[in-house]
C-alpha cells in the first residue's frame, strides 16, 4: 500500500489552449473550481478529472484567453492552490525560443536546470504572507527539476518517436517583451539552451512546496540571435506551438500513465524532509 496517492498537476502554457479543452480532448470528468489561497486566486479556475486512471489537476498558467502577462501570474497563487488540491507531482509546458543552432523549431527539450533573469516576481513562500510556510527555506536548487518525472516524460517523448533533448539549462527573462539581439547572444555565451518568460519562479516555488516538479519545452523560434529574417514573433510563436501541441499532449498523456503505476513515497519524503530541513525558524 503506497503511503502517497498520486495526483499530478498540470500547467498549461502559451498555445495548449485552455484546460477545459485539453480536458474534452482527454473524455475526462471533471469538475471546476475556483481556487482562492493564502496567496490569492491562481491564474485560472482548477479543472479536476482522471487520466488513465490518474487523478489530474489543470489550470491555465495565463488564464482564459491568455490575458495576463508573465509577470503578472499569480505563480504562488498557482502552486499552492495545486498543493492543496492534493497533488504531488506538476508537469508544465512551455513554449521556449531555442539559443543552439541543433535545437530545431518543433523540437521538445526536457529542461534539468534555469537561470533566473526576472527581477519583478514573488520568488519564495516563505515571506510572511502565510502562516503555513513561516521561517526563511533555504532550499537546493540542484537537482532543479525533479529527474525521476523528467526522465519519463524524455523516455516517453523517444517512444513516440519524437526529436526529443533530455536535459537543457531554460532561462527565464522578465518579459512580456524578448530579448534584443545583445542580450539574446548573451544568454547563448552564459550556456543558455532555451529562453522563456515563465519558468521562474514556477520551478523552485514547486519545490519549496513538496511537489515533484518537470516540465516539457517546445521550441518555436530561433529569438533573435540568428542571422536569418525569421525573427521571433509571439504570432509566429503560437502558430508553431499549435503545430506541435499533439506532441506534449501525447507526452503528457502517457507520462501520467507510467507517473501513476509508480510508487513514489521516497521521492515524496526526501522532498519534503528536505523542504522542512532547509526551514530555518523565524525564532
Amino acid at each position: 500500500m503506497n503511503k502517497h496517492k498520486v495526483m499530478v498537476g498540470i500547467i498549461c502554457g502559451t498555445g495548449l489552449g485552455d484546460p477545459q479543452n485539453q480536458i474534452v480532448e482527454c473524455q475526462m470528468v471533471t469538475t471546476q473550481e475556483e481556487a482562492k489561497n493564502d496567496f490569492g486566486l491562481p491564474s485560472s479556475d482548477l479543472y479536476h478529472g482522471n487520466i488513465n486512471n490518474v487523478d489530474v489537476v489543470m489550470l491555465s498558467r495565463h488564464g482564459p484567453g491568455h490575458k495576463t502577462s508573465p509577470t503578472a501570474v499569480n505563480y504562488r497563487a498557482n502552486i499552492e492552490a495545486l498543493r492543496l488540491a492534493g497533488c504531488t507531482h506538476i508537469l508544465a509546458s512551455t513554449a521556449c525560443g531555442s539559443l543552439q543552432e541543433y535545437i530545431v523549431k518543433g523540437q521538445l527539450v526536457i529542461p534539468d536546470s534555469f537561470l533566473d533573469r526576472t527581477i519583478k516576481r514573488s520568488t519564495t513562500f516563505y515571506d510572511g504572507v502565510s502562516s503555513k510556510y513561516s521561517g526563511v527555506c533555504h532550499m537546493p536548487m540542484e537537482p532543479a527539476f525533479d529527474p525521476s518525472t523528467s526522465e519519463i516524460l524524455f523516455k516517453v517523448g523517444k517512444e513516440l518517436g519524437y526529436t526529443i533533448q533530455k536535459g537543457g539549462t531554460i532561462v527565464t527573462i522578465e518579459g512580456p517583451r524578448f530579448s534584443s539581439k545583445a542580450e539574446s547572444n548573451l544568454l547563448r555565451s552564459w550556456g543558455g539552451h532555451l529562453v522563456n518568460m515563465t519558468i521562474c519562479p514556477e520551478v523552485y516555488l514547486a519545490k519549496e512546496a513538496g511537489l515533484l516538479y518537470a516540465a516539457v519545452a517546445l521550441a518555436t523560434d530561433y529569438d533573435c540571435w540568428k542571422d536569418c529574417k525569421d525573427k521571433v514573433h509571439p504570432a509566429d510563436v503560437v502558430t508553431v506551438f499549435k503545430q506541435n501541441v499533439v506532441k506534449i499532449k501525447e507526452t503528457f498523456v502517457k507520462a501520467i500513465k507510467i507517473i501513476g503505476e509508480r510508487n513514489w513515497d521516497k521521492e515524496i519524503d526526501e522532498l519534503q524532509e528536505l523542504c522542512r530541513s532547509c526551514n530555518v525558524s523565524s525564532s
